[in-house]
């Protein structure tokens, strides 16, 4: 007889991917008690070091709309703690993430095999754990499903989609006449290195042989186009994409070799030097089971822009359709694809992030409620994460007042969108509201204009920098006609979202590593903001006159700082301090100048 262990959260979250990792991070910071349960030993999903895709999102493809949050918390702990970007590291910092976030109880090695639905309602939700031979039986007020497959869907009845739509659906430009069951395809990712002197490879006896580059379906081959990263090693569109998992692994094994082998012994590619490094044997999936919400976005929402009321997070990736015919696609004039760039933000609404027919389930991943056509553009991690902090912070919510979901979006979408822009979410169209400790306060400037600093947009957007340039050992105060109780100060600071002046790695923004490594990879330390200040003092004036130093940081590498205070205060100053202190020998991360979006009082 096996061990059954039982737990009780308001929030169950299936799925350790980053949209999970995301949504259990959120909820917990908001104050709720989360299991998070993920069926493998690492998390990260995708960008896992089982997978390795790097994290793309709206920010790939648009100026300025780079993702904020906890999405550029992780990318900037990583650039900062991880510099030859290791996926050791990597993995212990999203563990470390998750395993020491208050209020998350973490279950890895627990795949979700059962629950308990009564009148549309999850009671249970149950897991095996393959390390320790225990069942794990979790209640709880919202069961959040970011597996990936949808999970919760066979198990609960919760409406679902596989497939493309037919144009008579949505009237979609890219509909289909008819509708089927296709889907994209999953892929196997590979890692090389260059050495300094020749590698010989041969290929295991099972592995195909590609003689020539028409063998391979003329796909875009080049060991330094990184962005390539040999996504065209993919199969299982025309296939059930969960069911033949395994069939699909094996044929995508087969290709990979054969496409190494193709590189080294078929033609001067240039790899005379490099070696193999690693192989995924766990494909990364793209689609399979999209669940149907109160709302399902579509083309016309992705390309148009639709404004909702209930908008909690955004996508900005293009729309990026591969077709299920995957590798034996010929890739002449890019034929196994169907894109098209986007210019602007677009809005994803609550009512697409939680089900239609079963009331306490939510999803946050390349899951939710999305036509294929639209899901094409939302599928990608950066926007997976902004959704997943959204879905964290609703479901949050919604159990402090005992609400379900639908609910929630309807009577508290103000301070679930209020919640997501003071934790540093951009929302299109909307503006964060401003402390009304702040409010209370003249805000004043030793250099220059910093009013921006309280316009309510933390980022540069729409041609507006929406920053104060400020110079070190300058202060900006904010001085109060009677002392006022401060319960901290709110900091946002530019971390170069778009990456222009980051040296080493052009993909530091997205990649926790590179998927080939050239020569020179041995010897690079890859880059970290210049612009982000890195050391600055916070001073209270109390009331006595008497300024005092609060706190003082030397070592700031985050965009996104909340400090405490708990003072009565007249006054209070923030001075981004010099770069170079002769005493502690810090340096700055290269710029000499302060640019912030955000100091504020609350």
């Amino acid at each position: 007889m096996l061990n059954t262990k039982k737990h009780r959260a308001d929030i169950c979250v299936i799925g350790g991917g980053i949209g999970g990792m995301f949504t259990a991070i959120s909820a917990a910071r908001h104050g709720a008690k989360v299991v998070l349960m993920h069926d493998r030993p690492v998390l990260g999903g995708n960008a896992s070091s089982e997978i390795r895709m790097w994290i793309s999102g709206a920010g790939t493809r648009v100026r300025d709309l780079q993702e904020t949050g906890i999405m550029e918390e992780l990318l900037l702990e990583n650039m900062y703690r991880n510099p030859t970007r290791n996926f050791t590291t990597w993995d212990a910092l999203l563990y470390e993430k998750v395993r020491f976030e208050e209020n998350i109880e973490l279950l890895l090695n627990c795949t979700c095999c059962e629950a308990k639905t009564e009148n549309n309602h999850i009671e249970s939700i149950k897991g095996f754990q393959l390390t320790t031979y225990t069942w794990h039986e979790v209640n709880a007020k919202i069961f959040v499903d970011s597996s990936g497959d949808s999970i919760l869907a066979p198990l609960t009845g919760a409406e679902f989609k596989v497939g493309r739509e037919a144009k008579s659906e949505f009237n979609e430009e890219f509909g289909l006449e008819v509708a089927d069951s296709y889907t994209m395809g999953m892929s196997i990712m590979m890692q090389c290195r260059e050495t300094d002197h020749p590698v010989t490879y041969t290929p295991p006896a099972w592995a195909y042989d590609f003689p020539d580059d028409q063998a391979m379906h003329n796909k875009p081959h080049n060991l330094y186009a990184i962005n390539t990263n040999f996504y065209w090693i993919e199969l299982g569109g025309m296939q059930n994409s969960i069911d033949d998992t395994e069939e699909i692994k094996d044929e995508l094994l087969k290709i990979a070799f054969g496409v190494w082998d193709h590189m080294k012994n078929h033609g001067d590619h240039g790899a005379e030097n490099w070696d193999l490094e690693w192989v995924g044997f766990l494909p990364g999936k793209r689609e399979s089971r999209r669940y149907v919400g109160d709302y399902v976005l579509t083309q016309h929402d992705v390309e148009n822009c639709t404004p909702f009321s209930d908008v909690v997070a955004y996508g900005g990736w293009q729309i990026d359709n591969h077709l299920p015919g995957g590798f034996h696609m010929d890739a002449k004039g890019g034929a196994h694809l169907q894109k098209r760039r986007l210019s602007e933000p677009y809005p994803i609404p609550l009512r697409s992030l939680y089900s239609k027919n079963i009331d306490n389930l939510m999803f946050a991943g390349r899951n939710i409620s999305a036509s294929h056509v639209a899901f094409s553009s939302t599928r990608v991690m950066g926007t997976i994460g902004v959704i997943g902090q959204a879905v964290g912070t609703a479901a949050a919510i919604a159990t402090q007042y005992e609400l379900l979901p639908r609910d929630a979006a309807q009577t508290k979408i103000k301070e679930i969108q209020a919640a997501l822009l003071e934790d540093d979410c951009f929302l299109p169209g909307l503006r964060r509201e401003i402390s009304p400790v702040a409010k209370k306060a003249k805000l004043t400037c030793d250099y220059g204009d910093c009013t921006n600093l309280i316009n309510g947009l933390d980022r540069r957007i729409w041609g507006n920098d929406n920053g104060y340039f400020g110079k070190t050992n300058k202060s900006i105060t904010y001085t109060f006609d009677q002392p006022q109780f401060v319960n901290g100060v709110r900091l946002v600071m530019d971390s170069d979202l778009d990456r222009e002046y980051t040296e080493g790695n052009p993909d530091g923004l997205h990649t926790s590593a590179v998927l080939f490594y050239s020569a020179s990879h041995n010897n690079t330390r890859f880059g970290f903001p210049k612009c982000l200040i890195k050391r600055y003092r916070i001073e209270i004036l109390d009331e006595n006159g008497q300024w005092d130093t609060a706190l003082e940081i030397a070592d700031n590498h985050q965009r996104f700082v909340k400090h405490v205070l708990n003072r009565i205060a007249k006054a209070v100053r923030f001075t981004p301090l010099s770069t170079y202190h002769s005493e502690t020998k810090t340096e700055d991360y290269g710029s000499s100048t302060a640019h912030l979006f955000n100091f504020e009082l609350f």
